[in-house]
């Protein structure tokens, strides 16, 4: 029955669209149907997503229409079991569907008309209050100012992720305007339902859902959108550390949810695709993604990662995708997402501390975390024990079922960070008799510490402290050791400073862009919860507050900070600037110092400070970045001739972007985008390499401004003119630069930094320098 059906819709698909009457006949020609039980099938059926061209001579095809091209690609409707093959038609995001195919089935489509490329759908990963003042967003001076912010206010901020906890108070819509006029996106919880902070509520589950995008399971989405535009809530706190304020970047910002990962599957790329498509459909302005693929399965070419073919034509309509740069840190190369129209966010430390004192017998001290502080825990020195001293790993970590057979019974545990989750490790301890925990950091992990909401008295320290721990472990017969609790403490330094999870470059496919952009906290952050946290929760309150670490805790950070930007600029009666304006202001304005005016320590190491390919430009800066006085832009001719570029004018990966046939007129390099920081490959001794820039007046119409230069060791720069005067608002100056080398070639592999500055009586423009020898 359901093939008839299809042949039906086919067949007045031809009757009214004579213009695709020759592409359905000859695709229902070439394709082979291929049973999922038997026959000719040597493989079984995956998930595919499959991207065609546009039909052409069609501008705009309905939705009946559009799911029957795309359906005219496959071998039937239906597989043997029943189950439809098409999950999602995809309207805006990508051109092109996700289906049920066999390999065999999809070598047979490769041979129609349209097709361009198919994949099996990837499985990606979430890249898991105090920080207002860290990035400049103070009520009195900074981008909240009544002048400057409107809090985002007008702004729909497209959050996909793993749902949303409705009822928290970070969501209700007290000091909320009326949704904008023309919203119409689905809301799919019922009571209570949608209100004028989230005004949009839907699922995507291996095809479009009508399940309530809940996020009582997993918690991670009801974070980053706290983080991102939760609103105004007092005494927020996380067992009774951090108290304050709590609200997000934008907290007038409107939210639309879009649940596209779950606890049972992850973020199938096919749902994240069409989450995006419907975002986009809906009109939102910004799209918030703490997801990506991570090592082994990051992307070897831009034209492998279907978020970015999505979120390039995201891009085109104005909506600005701001992307986490991944938790595979601190290993090099190992970027999520590196497509130069995504905003790639790292991930930084803040200067708040939830302090735990671990004390040795022999008196030595070591500062660490935890936001479970018992005010009744012993002050008595307690036998200290390593049950993974023997090298087991199941004991070194502390996993479940691993402690039996040793006496931990009244005494403080050593456990090192890994295998299972850090709470975890704790409940380990805890049934297993132990009276507290000491976390420890093994070496990649640095400096980096979390102050998790653990279930028995617990500290978490540095792999600095845990090489002194150990040592004293095992140069004691009866080690000891005690905890203690010191609250909130602020202050702390170094401050900011890279954590080390924080995924770093480079992308080797992209032409030389640097990523990650920028970096914003991501560690420790306070954001709303689901349920309550700690050793003792009752079910009884809906409030609850966490601390989260993860690039997925940065990002949301830029997404806030650019509702605020897209605020002002409507408020002000502005020309709406585009994305790639919005992003040079966030890059050309960051800070590579920290608040001691050091520069940014990566805390993956012993005493290096951060690179651009670890930090890119630096430390986000909102008030900066809402008046950054020059910007680049990039037209989108010039993203395509980066795209002919990179793709050596092959036009079949350049048309999985621009969604129909494409010929190359132009390409350039990556060096030659017109990006706010400058790539340069220097390959040879005898390179000479230069590369143009055009920055538009966006501050005051007149305005001089001079150029400060930052060498790389090895390279000399120069200029087409060390001075540029700016007459009028939007006008636009062009200059060059000319890298060449100083003395020896440092060997291929090699990477070092600069920087070109150019500075006015009111504003700084700074554009990090990156050569790749």
């Amino acid at each position: 029955m359901e093939e008839i059906k299809f042949t039906l819709v086919s067949l007045l698909a031809v009757l009214f669209f004579p213009f695709l009457s020759s592409v359905f006949l000859v695709h229902s020609q070439l394709l082979p149907i291929v049973s999922e039980h038997g026959g000719n099938n040597t493989s079984q059926v995956q998930t595919y997503i499959v991207h065609v061209l546009k039909p052409e001579g069609v501008d705009v095809l309905g939705a009946e229409n559009l799911e029957t091209w795309h359906k005219s690609f496959l071998p039937n409707s239906t597989l043997d079991t029943g189950e439809p093959r098409l999950l999602y038609s995809y309207r805006e995001a990508i051109s092109g569907f996700a289906a049920r195919l066999t390999p065999e089935e999809v070598s047979a489509m490769e041979k129609m008309d349209g097709f361009l490329r198919a994949s099996p759908s990837k499985r990606l990963k979430l890249q898991t209050t105090y920080t207002h003042e860290l990035l400049n967003l103070s009520t009195l001076f900074g981008a909240w100012s009544t002048s400057n912010s409107f809090f985002g206010q007008g702004i729909i901020i497209g959050v996909l992720d793993t749902g949303i906890h409705l009822t928290h108070p970070s969501f209700r819509d007290a000091g909320m305007p009326p949704r904008p006029s023309g919203w119409n996106a689905n809301c799919n919880f019922q009571r209570p339902t949608c209100n004028n902070k989230i005004i949009g509520a839907q699922s995507f589950y291996y095809g479009p859902s009508t399940i309530p995008p809940t996020d009582i399971d997993q918690g991670h989405g009801t974070h980053v959108a706290g983080t991102a535009a939760g609103n105004f809530v007092n005494n927020a706190e996380v067992l009774d550390q951090a108290p304050g304020k709590a609200a997000g970047m934008a907290p007038r910002a409107y939210i639309s949810v879009y649940k596209v990962c779950w606890e049972t599957i992850g973020c199938e790329s096919t749902d994240v695709l069409a989450g995006i498509d419907k975002a986009m459909q809906d009109g939102v302005h910004i799209l918030q993604m703490s997801f990506g693929p991570s090592p082994p399965y990051l992307p070897n070419s831009l034209d492998e990662d279907d978020v970015a073919v999505a979120t390039y034509s995201a891009m085109q309509k104005g909506i600005f995708p701001c992307a986490a740069a991944g938790n595979s840190g601190p290993d090099p190369e190992t970027l999520s997402h590196a497509a130069p129209w995504d905003m790639i966010v790292g991930a930084s430390s803040t200067d708040r501390r939830i302090r735990a004192t671990v004390t040795l017998g022999n008196g030595m001290e070591f500062h660490g975390e935890t936001a479970y502080q018992p005010n009744a825990f012993t002050n008595n020195f307690l036998p200290l024990v390593y049950p993974g001293s023997n090298g087991q790993q199941d004991q070194l970590y502390c996993k479940n079922n691993s402690l039996s057979g040793i006496d931990v019974r009244r005494k403080i545990v050593m456990c090192l960070v890994g295998g299972i989750q850090n709470i975890e490790k704790g409940d380990v301890v805890k049934n297993a008799g132990g009276a507290g925990m000491i976390l420890m950091n093994f070496n990649i992990l640095g400096y980096t510490t979390s102050s998790e909401p653990h279930h028995l008295p617990a500290s978490h320290v540095s792999y600095n402290d845990t090489l002194q721990i150990v040592n004293y472990f095992f140069s004691n017969s009866t080690p000891t050791a005690k905890i203690t609790f010191g609250g909130t403490l602020f202050g702390v330094r170094p401050s900011p400073a890279l954590a080390y999870f924080s995924s770093r470059g480079p992308a080797q496919y992209n032409g030389n862009i640097v990523k990650p952009d920028v970096v914003a906290p991501g560690v420790n952050i306070l954001s709303a919860w689901p349920v309550e946290v700690g050793p003792f929760p009752t079910g009884l309150r809906t409030d609850t507050f966490n601390f989260l670490s993860g690039t997925s805790m940065a990002t949301p950070h830029v997404s806030g900070i650019v509702a605020l930007i897209m605020s002002k600029l409507k408020n002000d009666n502005k020309r709406p600037w585009s994305t790639s304006e919005i992003q040079s202001a966030l890059i050309t304005t960051a800070n590579t110092f920290d608040l001691d005016g050091k520069p940014i320590f990566d805390e993956a190491s012993s005493n290096n400070s951060a690179n651009i390919l670890q930090r890119g430009a630096g430390q986000v800066n909102a008030s900066y970045a809402m008046d950054p006085g020059l910007v680049y832009k990039i037209e989108p001719a010039d993203y395509l001739a980066y795209l002919c570029g990179i793709f050596s004018n092959n036009t079949q990966k350049v048309s999985l972007f621009t969604k129909n046939r494409t010929r190359c007129t132009r390409s350039i390099s990556g060096e030659q985008l017109n990006y706010p920081s400058i790539g340069v490959p220097m390959k040879s001794r005898s390179a000479r390499i230069t590369v143009s820039r055009t920055m538009t007046n966006v501050g005051d119409a007149k305005e001089v401004y001079n150029a400060k230069i930052t060498e790389p060791p090895n390279v000399r720069m120069h200029l087409s003119q060390y001075s540029l005067k700016f007459n009028r608002v939007e006008q636009q100056i062009t200059y060059r630069i000319t890298f060449t080398m100083k003395g020896t070639h440092p060997g291929a592999g090699v990477n070092e930094q600069g920087e070109l500055s150019w500075v006015s009586n009111k504003h700084i423009v700074t554009s990090p320098i990156y050569i790749a020898f």
